[in-house]
């Protein structure tokens, strides 16, 4: 039977003049959570993102 589990990113916008400032944190963050969870023998079958008011929400979906 399979096991499945959602992880969750949130990022906030903030005052700068980088633009991408939310794509450069994300990155990392999210590899490090998907290298985190291939260790535990899951895998990653789906994403998601949405945006509310100033921050932005990752939506992770793993199997295994």
């Amino acid at each position: 039977m399979k096991e499945y589990k959602v992880e969750s990113l949130i990022y906030y916008t903030k005052i700068t003049l980088d633009k991408e400032h939310i794509l450069k944190d994300s990155t990392k963050d999210i590899q490090a959570k998907l290298d985190e969870m291939a260790r535990d023998g899951w895998r990653l079958i789906s994403t998601d993102a949405t945006d509310f008011g100033f921050a932005v929400y990752f939506y992770l979906y793993f199997e295994r």
